[in-house]
């Protein structure tokens, strides 16, 4: 601190003392906070409600609402997130004992594969399961939702894990308790609040998946997601989908407001956090759950493998003609365009989607972090329904909002409906919430009393970011970086509905393929689906390289 003051002082900070600093950062927090907001209201809320209204001014929203169908789909809907959410918990538990609580060779590279599946694109990821299970189904469904999110569960739970005392846990153990006992009785209640917050995001995204389902479902299984993709795209029935998405918004909600209250659980269980080094070798029994975490490893790596071997197995064996084929547009001209083409595409849209929502997540962290240390009442419940709002895009039908789209950006002074940022705007919606759950934790870390010092030396708050967060938050805004390229460039709902035919993104062109006859267009799926998977495992190696103590990943 008195660094950070030296550093101020000799830029000519000294004797300009800020009246009231804690107010006037609320004030800046305020102006930032504009541009958060107004993209969610222009880019989300709007697009949103417009097809709402459309569909109620259509009619149709009571019958749909009222036919047994609708909660068929809804209990299935339901029922194939909870299934999933169970065996992501379980299969996460043993991670998440490895990454904090064991010290073995190899943990690094362990962290990286963990994280890997959840930055694969669900179009690979539906696609690998196919290599496994041609039929797909209700199993491949869960299992495929499953393995998406297990990474959160691992990074979550270990996350809190890697921070508890153990000394509790061994005063438990000197007093008699086995080590079962001990576990239960001391160590599980306090991992509670970051179970809970994990089983809330897996469910939300669970009951949300909309590519892994539409590959392994196909016309026998449907989600309420997919069905509000079949009733916009290929019926026109606005009433129906608007129906649909009340439904999946009531439940979007709940989700959200269990992982708030999980995460404020979780938040408060920091006082915890007394042991640094709390990973060691493991003894005696413990080496049981090291296996069980080494088995879970293996299974989260056997699709993965699967679809590597799929995208060289022709039909008369060993071939390379898929990856060859990726220069052309497929098989009886399957695409529009050649496959690296379309993998341009993907790279050039992804890097728009991740520089715009950088700069909104930024903003609107900040604003969260001021506000919630406002002094004023109002301020503070303003900063709590931001952080709760930027959440919504990850839950909300992504069809839903790209139909959205093409009703409502007409209207504006440029029709975004034929910009080549149209769908870099749907991708950032999906990017922010992520952005900001990685760099909020951080921001909240930073010592309060540096930015205090720098404000009481004449530092305004643009100046107190510049020379006090933004050192502290850089390692973060990479690994957020990172994290928000991937996703965007993996990203399927939206972006299906939404890009053109001449401009097709490679997760579109894949499933385009993949609806095409041919062994050369399947081949060529595989290896588009592989070429994907090695960029985010590449960049998932970045993310563990640079991610900051304070940023894990499920911080939702």
């Amino acid at each position: 601190m008195a660094r950070a003051a030296r550093r101020l002082d000799s830029r000519g900070g000294r004797g300009r003392v800020a009246a009231r600093p804690g107010w006037g950062r609320t004030s800046a927090a305020g102006a930032l906070g504009v541009l958060p907001v107004a993209f969610l209201g222009v880019f989300f809320a709007w697009p949103v409600v417009a097809i709402l209204r459309l569909g109620f001014a259509d009619g149709g929203v009571a019958d749909t609402l009222a036919a047994p169908s609708t909660w068929r789909l809804a209990a299935f809907t339901v029922a194939q997130a909870l299934a999933a959410t169970v065996v992501a918990v379980l299969a996460g538990f043993p991670l998440a004992y490895l990454l904090a609580r064991v010290r073995l060779p190899g943990i690094a590279i362990v962290r990286t594969l963990v994280l890997v599946p959840f930055v694969l694109p669900t179009v690979v990821v539906g696609l690998a399961f196919r290599a496994l299970w041609p039929d797909g189904g209700v199993f491949g469904i869960v299992a495929a939702n499953a393995f998406f999110n297990v990474a959160v569960v691992a990074r979550t739970v270990g996350g809190l894990w890697s921070q508890l005392d153990r000394r509790a846990e061994d005063a438990a153990r000197s007093l008699g308790a086995s080590r079962r006992r001990a576990f239960r009785t001391v160590t599980l209640p306090a991992l509670l609040p970051a179970v809970s917050s994990a089983a809330a995001v897996v469910f939300l995204f669970c009951a949300t998946s909309f590519g892994v389902v539409l590959m392994l479902g196909g016309n026998r299984y449907r989600t309420l997601e997919t069905e509000i993709y079949l009733r916009t795209v290929n019926l026109l029935d606005l009433s129906g989908a608007a129906a649909l998405s009340l439904v999946q918004l009531a439940a979007v909600i709940a989700a959200l407001a269990v992982g708030a209250v999980a995460r404020r659980r979780r938040e408060s269980a920091a006082g915890l956090r007394t042991a640094r080094h709390s990973a060691r070798r493991p003894e005696g029994g413990e080496w049981a759950v090291v296996a069980v975490a080494g088995v879970v490893l293996c299974l989260l790596l056997t699709p993965i493998v699967a679809l590597v071997l799929r995208s060289v197995s022709g039909r008369d064996g060993f071939t390379w003609d898929g990856y060859r084929a990726l220069s052309g547009s497929g098989e009886d001209g399957a695409l529009t365009v050649t496959g690296w083409d379309a993998a341009l595409n993907s790279l050039r849209t992804a890097s728009d989607a991740t520089m715009l929502a950088l700069i909104v997540g930024v903003l609107a962290a900040v604003t969260v972090v001021v506000t919630r240390r406002s002094p004023r009442r109002g301020a503070r419940v303003a900063g709590e329904i931001t952080d709760a709002a930027l959440m919504l895009p990850l839950g909300v039908s992504a069809v839903t909002v790209g139909f959205g789209y093409l009703v409502t950006l007409g209207e504006l002074p440029w029709d975004l409906r034929t910009s080549p940022l149209l769908v870099p705007f749907a991708q950032a919606l999906v990017i922010i919430p992520l952005v900001v759950r990685l760099v909020l934790p951080v921001l909240r870390s930073v010592d309060e009393r540096l930015r205090q010092a720098a404000a009481t030396l004449g530092a305004g708050p643009a100046r107190v970011w510049r020379e006090v967060d933004l050192p502290l938050v850089a390692r973060s805004l990479v690994a957020a970086a990172a994290f928000g390229y991937v996703v965007a460039l993996g990203e399927f709902g939206a972006t299906s509905f939404l890009a053109r035919p001449d401009a097709p993104t490679l997760p579109v062109a894949v499933a385009d393929l993949v609806s095409r006859p041919g062994e050369l267009n399947q081949l060529m799926a595989y290896a588009g689906c592989v070429l994907l998977m090695v960029v985010t495992a590449f960049v998932a190696a970045l993310i563990e390289s640079v991610r900051a103590p304070h940023a894990r990943l499920g911080e939702f």
